[in-house]
C-alpha cells in the first residue's frame, strides 16, 4: 500500500525508550528519516541511544525527571532539529498537554489531536462519551455507596492503565484501605490520584479493536486482539484476530470502536478496549489514544506497518477508503525479567545473551552484554509468530521461546511455554483469570523431570574439558596413571543440589560414575554431548563469573530438555537466612511509596498486614507483616531509595499462648 505525503517529515524524535523508541527508529530509518533519541542518565548507553542518529540527555534517572519532563523533551527536539516527535507508548503518549506544547514548538506531533487525548484521557469522561455514542458499558458504582451487593469491584485509575492504580476489592471492609491504595499509586504514575469503580467481571475476556484513522474522514477498523493472558492486570500473551468470537459480535466491537473514534474526531492510531462476558455481552473499558505494545500482532496479520502509517498520516496523507484484508493468524509473548513463582518479582543484572531462534519476530531494547535497570518496566521483549493457521502460530511461539537462549537474568520464559501449550489456551478457553486459576501449575517444578541432573552434568563435563587448543598438560586434565578417587562437583539448580562424579580418562571422554544409562560422546567448553537410554542429546554450555555480586561463576545449560541455569551457590544468597527473626528485608531495590498511616515502632501489628508498599521497575509491591506482634523498628520512609536485603522494619512476634 502507497501513500503520498503532501508534507514530507525529515527527522523524528522519539520521545521514549527501550523497544518501542528501537521499533520506531528501524520504521523512520526505513523511510529515509533521520531519528533522534533522549536518554536519562541509566540509558546512556541503552541500545535505542546506540540506533539513533542523534541523542540528547535528559538529566537523571527517575521518570519524573527525564521522560516525563515534556519541556525537556521539546527542548531536545528543537536542539537536535527534529521536525517531529512520536511519542511511543507510557510516559507522555497520552499527555493532551504536551501534545499541545508539541505543536505550539511548531513541531510535528504523530498522535491524535490533543482535544481527542484530552476527551479519552479520563475514563470517566470517556464513559460518558462513548455512553452518548451508544456504546454499551459497566454502569458505574459509587465507592462511598458500595454495598456487599456490588461486590467484587474493580478499582481504576481515571487517568492512566498498565494496570497502575487498579485493585479488586472483594471484602467491603478492604474498600478503603484498596481505595487509598489505588488513589496513592494513580497519583505516583500519573500524577492525577482520581479513581472510579465499576463491577469486576468475573472469568472475562479482553478484547479490542485496532483503529486507524486520518484527517480526511476515513477510520479503519483493523481487526480484533485477545488479551486476556494477563497478570496484575497487565497483559503477558495477545493475539490477533481475538479467537472463537461469533462473527456478529465481531461486527458490533468493529462498529463501536469506529464509533468511539468518530465521537471524538479521532486521527492516527488507537485502540478501543472491552471486556466481553463469559455470555457474549461486551462492554467499553477505554480507549488507549496511542500506539499499543501489542500492536504488532495486528501488522502481521494486515501485512502493514502501523508506524509508518502514523507517520504519513502525520503527513497529512489519506487512507484508502477500506483497509488491506487480514491474513492468518499472530500471537505475542511479553519476555520479561521477572519470576512468576516468586510474586512476579522484578530481576535485574546484566543481560548476557538473548537470542531467539526461529521465523519469528523480535522486538527487544536489549543487545547482549546491557544491564536490565530497576528503575524501568522488565519487559525485555516482545516475540511475535505468525502463520495460517492460529495452532500453528501458537507452536511457532512456543518453540522460538523454549528454543531461546537468555542469560543473565530471571525471565518468565518457561511460564509463557507452558502457557502456549496449555490444554486451555490451545482450545481458546480464554479469560482475565487464566493466571489465577493456573498460576502455580506453570510455575511448579516437576521432581521426576531428569533435565536438571543432565544438565548439571553436561555443566560439570564442559567445566572439566579443556580448550581444543589448550597444551598437552591441560589436555590431559586431572588423569592418573594410578586410578584414584573420582573427581567431583556440585551445582544447585532450581534449589536442588547435584552431585556429578567422573573418572578423568588419557584420552577420550571421561568415565562417569553411578550414571547407568548414561555415555559421554563428547565433551567441550562450549558443547556436551550425551547418549542417555540411547537417545542422543546435546547440551550447549556458557559460563559467566562477571557478574558483580556472584562470588562463583554461573553457568546456563541449553537443550531441548529447557534450559537451566545452574550455580555451585545460590547466585544470591537469601538475606533472611543472615537476620534476626522478624526482620522485613526489601526483596528487590526500589523506592518506599508508601508506608502504613501510624505506622512507628511500638505499633501492634497483624499477620498479613501491609506496612510498607515498595515500587520497583513499574509496579508496586506491598511488604507484609510476617506475624502478629510488635513493631519494634522501622528504617524506611516514604521517597528512600533502597537497595536488595536493606533492612526496612522488624516485627517482634507475639509469645503463642
Amino acid at each position: 500500500m502507497t501513500l503520498t505525503p503532501p508534507l514530507p517529515l525529515k527527522s523524528v524524535l522519539v520521545a521514549n525508550r527501550g523497544e518501542i523508541a528501537v521499533r520506531v527508529f528501524r520504521t523512520a530509518r526505513a523511510l529515509g528519516l533521520a531519528t533522534v533519541a533522549v536518554h536519562s542518565d541509566p540509558d546512556s548507553d541503552a541500545l535505542h541511544v546506540r540506533t539513533a542518529d542523534a541523542a540528547v540527555r535528559l538529566p537523571g534517572a527517575a521518570p519524573a525527571d527525564t521522560y516525563l519532563r515534556g519541556d525537556l523533551v521539546i527542548k531536545a527536539a528543537l536542539a537536535a532539529g527534529a521536525d517531529a516527535v512520536h511519542p511511543g507508548y507510557g510516559f507522555l503518549s497520552e499527555n493532551a498537554g504536551f501534545a499541545r506544547e508539541v505543536q505550539a514548538a511548531g513541531l510535528v506531533w504523530i498522535g491524535p489531536p490533543p482535544a481527542a487525548i484530552e476527551a479519552m484521557a479520563s475514563k470517566t469522561r470517556a464513559k460518558e462519551l462513548m455512553r452518548a455514542a451508544g456504546v454499551p458499558l459497566l454502569d458505574p458504582v459509587d465507592p462511598q455507596q458500595a454495598t456487599s451487593a456490588d461486590l467484587p469491584l474493580l478499582l481504576k485509575a481515571a487517568a492512566g492503565g498498565g494496570g497502575r492504580g487498579m485493585r479488586v476489592v472483594r471484602d467491603l471492609d478492604a474498600l478503603k484501605e484498596e481505595l487509598e491504595g489505588a488513589c496513592a499509586e494513580a497519583r505516583s504514575a500519573f500524577g492525577d490520584g482520581e479513581v472510579f469503580a465499576e463491577p469486576y467481571v468475573e472469568r472475562g475476556r479482553h478484547v479490542e479493536v485496532q483503529i486507524l484513522a486520518d484527517s480526511h474522514g476515513t477510520v479503519w477498523a483493523l481487526g480484533t486482539r485477545d488479551c486476556s493472558l494477563q497478570r496484575r492486570h497487565q497483559k503477558v500473551i495477545e493475539e490477533a484476530p481475538a479467537p472463537a468470537l461469533p462473527e456478529a459480535l465481531r461486527a458490533s466491537l468493529h462498529e463501536a470502536a469506529v464509533a468511539a473514534a468518530r465521537a471524538v474526531s479521532y486521527q492516527g492510531a488507537g485502540t478501543v478496549e472491552f471486556l466481553v462476558t463469559a455470555d457474549g455481552r461486551p462492554y467499553f473499558l477505554e480507549m488507549n489514544t496511542r500506539l499499543q505494545v501489542e500492536h504488532p500482532v495486528t501488522e502481521a496479520v494486515f501485512g502493514i506497518d502501523l508506524v509508518a502509517l502514523q507517520l504519513r498520516i502525520a503527513e497529512g496523507a489519506a487512507l484508502p477508503l477500506t483497509p488491506p484484508q487480514a491474513t492468518g493468524h499472530a500471537v505475542e509473548a511479553r519476555l520479561y525479567a521477572e519470576d512468576p513463582a516468586l510474586d512476579w518479582r522484578p530481576q535485574t543484572g546484566v543481560l548476557h545473551t538473548l537470542a531467539v531462534p526461529g521465523e519469528v519476530r523480535v522486538d527487544t531494547g536489549f543487545a547482549d552484554g546491557d544491564t536490565v535497570s530497576v528503575h524501568y518496566d522488565p519487559m525485555l521483549a516482545k516475540v511475535v509468530a505468525h502463520a495460517p493457521t492460529r495452532a500453528e502460530a501458537v507452536r511457532a511461539l512456543a518453540s522460538a521461546l523454549a528454543g531461546a537462549r537468555i542469560h543473565g537474568v530471571t525471565t518468565n520464559r518457561e511460564l509463557l511455554v507452558r502457557s502456549l501449550r496449555h490444554p486451555e489456551f490451545e482450545a481458546a478457553r480464554l479469560d482475565t483469570g487464566f493466571y489465577e486459576s493456573h498460576l502455580t501449575a506453570l510455575t511448579e517444578a516437576d521432581p521426576e523431570d531428569p533435565a536438571p541432573a543432565l544438565c548439571a552434568l553436561a555443566a560439570a563435563l564442559a567445566e572439566a574439558a579443556p580448550a581444543p587448543d589448550a597444551p598437552l598438560a591441560l589436555r590431559l586434565g586431572g588423569w592418573r596413571n594410578l586410578r584414584s578417587q573420582p573427581q567431583s562437583r556440585r551445582y544447585a539448580v532450581g534449589g536442588t543440589e547435584h552431585e556429578v562424579l567422573y573418572h578423568p580418562a588419557r584420552s577420550g571422554p571421561p568415565e562417569l560414575v553411578d550414571r547407568p544409562g548414561v555415555r559421554v560422546l563428547a565433551a567441550t567448553p562450549e558443547l556436551v554431548t550425551l547418549e542417555v537410554e540411547g537417545v542422543r542429546r546435546m547440551f550447549h554450555v556458557k559460563h559467566n563469573s562477571n557478574n558483580p555480586g556472584v562470588e562463583a561463576s554461573v553457568v546456563y545449560v541449553d537443550s531441548v530438555l529447557g534450559a537451566h541455569t545452574l550455580t555451585p551457590v545460590p547466585r544470591f544468597a537469601d538475606p533472611q537466612d543472615r537476620t534476626e527473626p522478624g526482620s522485613l528485608l526489601a526483596p528487590m531495590p526500589g523506592t518506599v511509596v508508601r508506608v502504613a498511616e501510624g505506622l512507628a515502632p511500638g505499633s501492634p501489628v497483624t499477620a498479613g498486614q501491609p506496612l510498607l508498599w515498595l515500587e520497583a521497575m513499574k509496579m508496586e509491591h506491598r511488604i507484609l507483616a510476617p506475624a502478629s506482634g510488635t513493631l519494634t523498628a522501622l528504617h524506611a520512609v516514604t521517597g528512600q531509595q533502597v537497595e536488595f536485603g536493606a533492612l526496612l522494619a522488624v516485627v517482634q512476634e507475639e509469645p503463642s499462648a
